[in-house]
């Protein structure tokens, strides 16, 4: 217990409150072939890594850790995890060489009451985290950490989380959500359109749903974004890719303001859409 007390006052001496919170994001990642083609989203994750203050460490909910309960990871050297198959040999060969931290894993653990949370030494940086992070800190000079999605519990729960961790974003800590607003793989066009940025009506009916309820603060709706339709469920099949912008919305303050980039959707049923949450 003296060790882990101590190593919860060490963190705590090394990242000292802030009045003024660090942004919080939402990032539809899409394909991992952002983490390595110079696309317009990778451009706007570049740009963001300059725009925002620089972080004392990165804590990432990635739609692509699912697990029974809750888990932080809390290795010294996290692993890069290629979690996907078909893509070009060059993918597989990157690496994201950040690292851990184990006492800001340990201050996680302290800081959620809502659940235990569990260390973990296995899981590493899947590419919901390293595609983005490697964009805006290629220099992989930061730690970086992944807290996971418990896939049994109700949109609420994570919404809750999501604030019980607001309190690192004043120890300097970048928080990111990282999933995509609509997201349905099996619906996917395959065909070549003029427009690149095609989308189907339902998926672009929903994305502007969730918009216009993430710009009025309308958390409650999107906590049960079940009932709001059939185009919302068609854009949500799964819970796995809007539950990390659960977690983001449980971080917003009264007075934040809301601002969406990469406003755009892929291949007629994904959307890039993402959120950057701060003070003006």
């Amino acid at each position: 217990m003296a060790a882990t007390l101590s190593s919860l006052k060490a963190f705590a001496d090394a990242l000292p409150q802030h009045d003024r919170p660090m942004p919080v994001l939402f990032i539809g990642h899409g394909s991992p072939m952002n983490g390595i083609e110079l696309t317009p989203f990778a451009q706007q994750w570049i740009a963001l890594g300059k725009e925002i203050p620089r972080p004392e460490a990165v804590v990432c909910i990635s739609a692509h850790w699912l697990t029974n309960g809750t888990w932080v990871t809390a290795m010294k050297q996290p692993r890069t995890i290629h979690d996907f198959y078909g893509f070009p040999e060059e993918l597989y060969q990157v690496q994201y060489p950040a690292p851990g931290n184990e006492a800001l894993a340990r201050d996680i653990c302290s800081l959620i009451t809502k659940t235990q949370v569990g260390l973990n030494h296995d899981w590493g940086l899947d590419h919901g985290t390293w595609t983005v992070v490697r964009r805006m800190y290629p220099d992989a000079d930061i730690p970086v950490l992944q807290v996971s999605i418990d896939f049994d519990r109700p949109p609420s729960f994570h919404y809750e989380l999501g604030r019980q961790l607001n309190e690192l974003r004043r120890r300097r800590v970048l928080v990111i959500g990282s999933g995509n607003m609509v997201h349905n793989l099996r619906l996917l066009s395959w065909q070549k359109h003029p427009d690149e940025s095609f989308g189907y009506d339902w998926a672009l009916e929903a994305n502007e749903l969730f918009k216009k309820l993430i710009a009025s603060r309308n958390h409650k709706q999107l906590i049960s974004y079940e009932q709001l339709g059939a185009a919302v469920r068609k854009a949500v099949p799964t819970p796995d890719h809007f539950y990390p912008l659960l977690y983001v919305l449980g971080m917003q303050e009264d007075k934040e303001e809301v601002r969406f980039f990469n406003d755009q959707s892929v291949m007629g049923s994904v959307t890039m859409t993402s959120v950057l949450i701060s003070y003006s």
